[in-house]
Order: C-alpha cells, then sequence, then structure tokens
C-alpha cells in the first residue's frame, strides 16, 4: 500500500502524539504524494482493494469476534492458548466469553489508527482524490466513489455493533489542526445510525450498480443490492431494544455533555427497518438471488434437503444464489490454521489411515444450548411438540425405524440417543451428534470403495472420541461430544482437507449477509411494528419451507401453545428462535443477543457430554442429562453489552469511555 508509506498517521485524530512529525514524513523533493498516486487508474484499481482489506479479518473465524464470543462454542484450552500454523494462530478470542475483555489491550481492538479507524482515513483520502484520476471515466468515478462510500458505512457499522456511539470522521482532520479539533466527541447513537444510512443512500443514488453489472475485479465490492441489504440491517439494529430507548445508559453523555443514547422508545424505527428489508428483498429477488434449495442429485428427500441447507453458506468464487455480500480472507497463502474448518473437524485416531489428519484440531464444539435450539422434524421447539418425547430426551436410547426417510443419517438397528432422534434437517445438516452419520468425503461408488459416510462414535476410545483419561489442555479435544458440520463441503475427506478444499475454487469467501437473515429481519421488523400479520409469516416461511419444516401456522397449531402465533411477544420468541437456528455458527448470534439486551444467555455455563465415558451410559452421565463442560462463562450488564475502548486511546482523544470500563 503506497500511501502508508507516505502518510500512515494522516488526519489521525487517536494519533495526536505524531502530528508534529507530520512534514518530516514528506520529502521535499520526492515526486510522490498522495495526490499523484491517485492520478492513474491502476493506483486507484490498487487503493480501493486496500480499503477493502480492512474488513477482510471477518473471514478469519479467530479474528471474527460475533463467532469467538458466542455460546454456540466451546474451545477448549489447547485451542485458547497453543499457537497453530504460519501465524501462530489461537483462539484465544473466545476469552472474551469468559469476562476476560480489558481496557488494556482489548481483544478485537477496531477502535485504533491501526484498525477501523485507519480505514476511515484511507476511505477519506480515496474520495477526496478519485475524482482526479487521469485515466478514468467519470462513470468509473462515480461507481467506485460509491462502493467505497458503502465500505465506509459498513465500518461505522462494525464500530457502532461493538462500541455503541463512535467518533463519526466526514472528512480527515489536517495534521496541523489545533489539538481542540483533533479531539472529537463522540457522537449520539441516532446520529451515527443517521450518517451509516446517508452514506448508503448517498451511494445508491450516484448509480450504485448492481451484482449483474460489476466487473469481475469488484465482485467483493458492495454493490446495489447489497448496499440496500446493509442499509436493511443496520436498521433493524437501530430499532432493537439495545439502541432504541435504552434506559441502561440514561447517565451516558460525551464529553461535551451530549445524551448518546434516546431514552424514548420511538416505534416508527421499526416501520424504517421493516420498509427497508422489503426493499432490499425486492431488489435482490430481481436481481435474481434466492435461497440456494432443489437439490436433486441425492437419494432421499432429507438428504437434497441437507444438501441444499450445506450450500447456503458455501460460495465458491462468490457463486452463490444466496450470499448477498461476503467477505475473503487475506491468508489464502498461509497454512489451515486460519480457517474454521481446522478447529472444528475431528480431530481423528492415528492409526485411520482414511480419516486422519493432523491438521484438523476438532477443539471446537457446539454447545448443548445450540443441540436443543434446534426443532424438532415438525417444526417445534423440542419442548412445544407434543409429538415428541422431551421429558424422556437425555435418558434413553431408541432406534430408528424409519428408514426410508433417515437413510445415510442414522444407522440402522443401532441405538441412538433420544435427543438426536426425529429431529428438522437443519439439526442434521449442521450438526454431528453420536450415533449419527457424518459424510466426510466421497461417495461409495461400490463394495471396494472407502466409505466416508462416518458413523460418529464419540466415546472414549471410539473413532471419534478421546483417548484420553480425562480432559486435559494441552491436547486437541471436543469437549461436548458434538461436531459442526456446517460451512464444510461434505464430498471433502477429513483427510488432506486443507489441500482438497481450494479445488472448489481460488476463493472460498465468509458470508456476512444472506438472503436468508434478510427474511427473517423482515418479519421481525414488521411483527414489532405491527404484530403477527402474513407481512410476519410470509418471509418466516420461506427460510422454513428451504429447511424442510411445515410452516410457522401449521406447525404452531399442532403445538402445546397454540396462540404462540397470534401475538406480538410470542411471534417475537419464534422469530429469534428461528434466527439463531437459520444462522447458527456464523458469527449472528453473539451480535444478536446484544441488539436483542439478552446479552446475558453468553455468560452461561456451556454442557456437554461426559466425554471420557466409555460406554453409553457413563458417556450420557448415567441418564442424568448434561454436564457442565465449560464453567468460566461471564457476562456483566450493562457493561458487557459494548466493548472497552482501549485507555491509552481514552487519554489520547479524550472521548468517553463506554460504561462500566
Amino acid at each position: 500500500m503506497k500511501i502508508k508509506n507516505i502518510l500512515l498517521l494522516f488526519g489521525g485524530f487517536l494519533s495526536l502524539t505524531s502530528c508534529n512529525k507530520f512534514l518530516d514524513l514528506v520529502p521535499e523533493n520526492d515526486i510522490t504524494t498522495i495526490p499523484s498516486i491517485y492520478e492513474v487508474r491502476k493506483n486507484v484499481e490498487e487503493q480501493e482493494a486496500d480499503c477493502y482489506s480492512y474488513i477482510s479479518s471477518l473471514a478469519e473465524p479467530p479474528y471474527n469476534i460475533g463467532m469467538m464470543a458466542s455460546d454456540e462454542w466451546v474451545a477448549n484450552q489447547y485451542a485458547r492458548t497453543t499457537p497453530q500454523g504460519q501465524g501462530s494462530t489461537t483462539l484465544s478470542w473466545a476469552n472474551v466469553a469468559d469476562g476476560q475483555q480489558n481496557v488494556q489491550s482489548p481483544i478485537d481492538n477496531k477502535w485504533t489508527q491501526a484498525s477501523y479507524y485507519n480505514a476511515l482515513r484511507y476511505i477519506n483520502l480515496f474520495l477526496k482524490y478519485v475524482p482526479n484520476t487521469y485515466d478514468m471515466t467519470s462513470d468509473e468515478k462515480r461507481e467506485w466513489m460509491a462502493e467505497v462510500k458503502v465500505l465506509k458505512a459498513f465500518i461505522y457499522f462494525q464500530l457502532v455493533k461493538r462500541y455503541g456511539p463512535i467518533i463519526l470522521v466526514p472528512e480527515n482532520i489536517e495534521a496541523n489542526a489545533s489539538l481542540d479539533e483533533m479531539k472529537q466527541p463522540r457522537q449520539p447513537i441516532d446520529t451515527c445510525f443517521n450518517a451509516i444510512v446517508s452514506l448508503i443512500d448517498e451511494a445508491i443514488n450516484d448509480g450504485l450498480q448492481s451484482k449483474a453489472q460489476q466487473i469481475t475485479s469488484h465482485q467483493a465490492y458492495f454493490n446495489h443490492e447489497s448496499a440496500l441489504a446493509l442499509k436493511a440491517v443496520v436498521l433493524t439494529y437501530a430499532a432493537s431494544p439495545l439502541f432504541n430507548g435504552n434506559t441502561d445508559y440514561a447517565d451516558f453523555k460525551n464529553r461535551n455533555g451530549v445524551q448518546l443514547f434516546p431514552q424514548q422508545k420511538d416505534p416508527e424505527k421499526w416501520h424504517k427497518a421493516a420498509v427497508a428489508c422489503d426493499e432490499a428483498i425486492k431488489a435482490c429477488e430481481s436481481a435474481g438471488y434466492k435461497l440456494v434449495s432443489g437439490n436433486t442429485s441425492k437419494t432421499t428427500k432429507l438428504l437434497n434437503t441437507m444438501l441444499d441447507l450445506e450450500q447456503r453458506t458455501q460460495a465458491p468464487n462468490y457463486d452463490n444464489t444466496e450470499s448477498i455480500f461476503s467477505v475473503k480472507s487475506p491468508n489464502t497463502y498461509m497454512y489451515y490454521a486460519y480457517k474454521l474448518y481446522s478447529w472444528i473437524l475431528p480431530y481423528m485416531k492415528s492409526s485411520d489411515y482414511y480419516n486422519y489428519d493432523s491438521k484438523n484440531f476438532g477443539s471446537l464444539a457446539p454447545t448443548m444450548k445450540m443441540v436443543e435450539m434446534y426443532y424438532t422434524d415438525k417444526g417445534l421447539p423440542i419442548d412445544e411438540d407434543p409429538s415428541w418425547d422431551y421429558a424422556s430426551r437425555f435418558t434413553g436410547m431408541s432406534q430408528e425405524t424409519d428408514q426410508a426417510t433417515y437413510d445415510k443419517v442414522i444407522p440402522a438397528g443401532t441405538p441412538v440417543l433420544n435427543l438426536h432422534l426425529r429431529r428438522e434437517p437443519r439439526f442434521y445438516a449442521d450438526i454431528a451428534a453420536d450415533r449419527t452419520y457424518f459424510q466426510r468425503g466421497p461417495e461409495k461408488e461400490n463394495k471396494w470403495s472407502t466409505d466416508y459416510n462416518l458413523l460418529v462414535k464419540a466415546y472414549k476410545g471410539e473413532s471419534f472420541g478421546t483417548d484420553a483419561n480425562s480432559v486435559q489442555e494441552d491436547i486437541p479435544q471436543n469437549l461436548t461430544g458434538y461436531w459442526v458440520k456446517k460451512t464444510l463441503y461434505s464430498d471433502i475427506a477429513g483427510k488432506n482437507y486443507s489441500t482438497s478444499y481450494p479445488s472448489k475454487g481460488s476463493d472460498d469467501p465468509f458470508s456476512l449477509i444472506r438472503l436468508a437473515e434478510l427474511y427473517l429481519m423482515d418479519a421481525e421488523a414488521w411483527n414489532e411494528y405491527e404484530g403477527p400479520s402474513e407481512k410476519v409469516y410470509a418471509p418466516l416461511n420461506k427460510v422454513r419451507e428451504r429447511a424442510g419444516i411445515p410452516d410457522v401456522q401449521a406447525s404452531w397449531r399442532q403445538s402445546k401453545h397454540p396462540s404462540m402465533i397470534q401475538t406480538k411477544e410470542g411471534m417475537r420468541s419464534i422469530i429469534q428462535q428461528e434466527t439463531n437456528i437459520e444462522l447458527s455458527f456464523e458469527g449472528q448470534r453473539y451480535f444478536n443477543l446484544l441488539r436483542w439486551k439478552k446479552g446475558e444467555e453468553l455468560g452461561e455455563p456451556a454442557y456437554g457430554w461426559n466425554i471420557i465415558g466409555d460406554n453409553a451410559a457413563s458417556f450420557y452421565n448415567n441418564w442424568h442429562g448434561p454436564v457442565v463442560v465449560w464453567n468460566k462463562r461471564k457476562f456483566v450488564a450493562p457493561r458487557d453489552y459494548f466493548h472497552p475502548i482501549r485507555t491509552e486511546e481514552i487519554q489520547i482523544s479524550g472521548c468517553k469511555q463506554n460504561p462500566g470500563w
């Protein structure tokens, strides 16, 4: 990045100590200046790529706080502390969930001159100088500037999600400005959201092109549809309880004494969100976006639905009809340790020639909370389905008798924990449970072929189970006895997955906004504004139909509490659970729980099974229910709803720290 070599600290109101050295950074007779860099199209292309590179870490689970701080997962101590791969990667960010966030060296520190505020400075330079580029058409300039304006809005939004009220940077502050000019105050939360939406609207009004019109090299950048989708997501957050009438922050003011959170809830914010969701969905559907569905290559309806569900999060070379905005990791040249699959693929026995791979750690496991979150095959929560034996879910094992439906998913003639039977397709697509099948490679072509449809055997000493006599901190171990399938390609074997994986495409981006999320937010916004109606049911049912379960009205009419679908409160609960299931393990639940003001759930202990049990009874805790596998979780409200700003930044900039820190 050429600009970084010239003006790393330009306009840095968070870097006041370097201001007097600014003139020393540009040699007197040097012909390369910031304006000259933007004179030619080639350099502008590079600068836009550099601006977008600031959000690429969201594609790396170890550096995606939405994934690491969530209660969906639990990582053992080995994964948190033992460096892996070229980048010495660990899952240490999972410690946020344990209350280890701090002000001296914050985890996921985006409020710094080297992170998102640095990105904002370069974005402002881009917007200032691109109009003067010689060899670009006016349409190109307008389009590329629009792409970067939405990026600026996205980065503002990422800061707001983490810190609440932020310092807005409409333009870079001149290096010779006074200290008072540089010490900008944090802006009220509504002002921040308005600035984000204004940038998106400005980009759209500038004629931001649709995905179909984007040149190939810009397919990773915002387009018309993804800008509208981002606007819908932003306005849904703005309407949510954390930001809309949150009385917990009644005394939170900036250094100028300005109130930072509105104290009166504004229901019209939900209307704005609903309209924005409608507009985004209409634009996306018109542009050809649709939920991934319709696979027919498998032998059963359930297997085809599971393949649909598997592919909803996969976008080799950005090829996914459902993914509206994705980012790719900048570390495609680095080792496996940066990728999610290396942490979730099972750590098999070294004697298992066909499945063992030392690069797979299996140390990031789904919690029992998520296992129970998924519906029954009737599309109902497990405690709401009268036909499902909720009371016996932990206390016994049964054999699946419907092999026509569950072929290659649940083995015939094998006792399976009741909890794992007759669950919805998303459960079997996303979770690998004991005594269910985990497809981990090519389908068996004949009797001589290797069978990669692996039966999960999780007891101690078994193929998936640990060999250790205790839960240990210095080896890869799965703490719960469950594995995540989501994001994995089922037709790639676990062995050499890290080298076979790129065959799916030179890039496999991580989806940040999917069409399914827009449908769910649309249902949520209309429910909060008007209560239950077809406006709420219809988008929700699109997600449920693809998931292979009945529509919400049909399911809940058969529930223990059928009136749930008739009240705003009941539908709120239903929509939130649907959201938690559909977007599970994608880095969404953490921020959703925060915006719903349900963050206390993040502090609950993680449960699983006794992984050192060597038979069914001992593994399943002698039928007494799950055991605590990680009891260090901690969430302090209201402090932990927002991240702390590093103490040094507070001292330099003079802005107010977040409450509780």
